[in-house]
Parts: structure tokens; C-alpha cells; sequence
């Protein structure tokens, strides 16, 4: 039986519409606008949310620092109310799913990913998810990368990435990943461009053949 190939998948921007998430936007919605100058220091001086994507703060100790009285239920009503999963996902999924091996790989807060992932249904979908929370490392670095096809014991050109960021894109192609820029953003790449699951359904069997 030939060797499935490993399609790697990121999270924002990708599988979720918002390329970005809306954390920011959505705190400083939520408190007084006396409140923004602390918020702006946690935010760009304190690297609070960098901190929690990287795994040295857990989602509630984030989330209290903040000033959320309630993280639990700040961070179910973030997820699922101000995040949006495309479709076309779940289509492209179940088309494509038995015959490569789906792994999330991902900056994010570890217990947000798998909040998302229960949210939506996403588990039968992937072998693995790979989060920068777990393993203290993220995109672009190219440790992470290394440490996915090490991990995974897969070759390097037998593995796809498809994200919407450029800056980590070349940082896959220099571990010898192949590489698709998922155009949410319209960004300038070089290499293969899709706009939508549709055309990376279309765009995979010529590329990993």
C-alpha cells in the first residue's frame, strides 16, 4: 500500500476565516475605554497573548491577567461567537481526509485550538494537531518545522503546507516542504496560490503526484 501523504494545515486565516483571529479587537470591545492604555501594555510591551500562543501562560491565567472576571466562559463566547469556520472545509475534508494525513499545525493557545476543534466537529479530520501552546515553539521559526517532520517521521517533500502567511511559508520551503499560500490576505508569493478549498481540492493531485 503506498504511503499516505501528509497535508499540513493552519489553523487562522485558513481553516477560520479571520487571518488574524479578532482577540484584540474583540478585548477592546469588551472594557471601558479607560481600561485600553493597560490593555495596550499587556498586549504590546507585556506580550501577554505571545506568551499564551507560546505555552507560558495557559488560557484562564491569560485571561485573568487581562482582567476577564470569567476566562472559561470569555474564552467559549470568543471562539464561538466572533470566529468563523469556512464551510468549505468540512467539504474539502471529507473529500480528501482518508486519503492524506490531515495535522493541524498552528500558532495558538492550546486550549483554544481544542475548543475549536470540538466546536466544529474537526477531530475526525486530522491524525495529529501540532500547537505552538504544546510545544513551545511557532511559525515561522524554522525549529518548528523541523520539529514537525521529525515528529511526524515523514520526509520533508512529502508533505504539504497550506497557510495564508508568506513569512512562514518560506520558512517550510527551506526545510524542504512544499508549500501553498492560502490567499485570504492577497499577499504577493511566488509559488502556488489558492483562494479557496474548491481550488486546493483541484490544485492537490498535480502537486503531490
Amino acid at each position: 500500500m503506498e504511503k499516505k501523504r501528509t497535508l499540513l494545515l493552519d489553523m487562522y486565516g485558513v481553516i477560520i476565516k479571520e487571518s488574524k483571529g479578532y482577540f484584540i479587537p474583540y478585548t477592546f470591545e469588551h472594557f471601558n475605554r479607560n481600561e485600553h492604555e493597560r490593555l495596550t501594555k499587556a498586549f504590546r510591551e507585556e506580550f501577554l497573548f505571545t506568551k499564551a500562543g507560546n505555552g507560558e501562560l495557559c488560557s484562564d491565567e491569560f485571561l485573568s491577567l487581562l482582567g476577564y472576571p470569567n476566562p472559561a466562559e470569555t474564552m467559549r463566547d470568543y471562539l464561538t461567537n466572533f470566529l468563523t469556520l469556512d464551510q468549505e472545509f468540512l467539504w474539502f475534508a471529507e473529500r480528501n481526509y482518508r486519503q492524506y494525513n490531515f495535522v493541524l499545525l498552528s500558532n495558538d493557545v492550546k486550549e483554544w485550538s481544542k475548543y475549536l476543534f470540538e466546536l466544529h466537529g474537526l477531530k475526525k479530520y486530522f491524525k495529529e494537531s501540532i500547537i505552538s501552546g504544546e510545544i513551545h515553539m511557532r511559525k515561522p521559526e524554522n525549529r518548528i518545522f523541523a520539529y514537525t517532520i521529525k515528529h511526524l517521521q515523514c520526509d520533508p517533500q512529502d508533505c504539504v503546507f497550506v497557510d495564508n502567511s508568506v513569512q512562514n511559508l518560506n520558512a517550510a520551503q527551506e526545510a524542504g516542504i512544499k508549500t501553498v499560500l492560502f490567499n485570504r490576505d492577497n499577499e504577493d508569493y511566488t509559488g502556488d496560490i489558492v483562494n479557496n478549498f474548491h481550488e486546493l481540492d483541484s490544485l492537490l493531485n498535480n502537486l503531490i503526484c
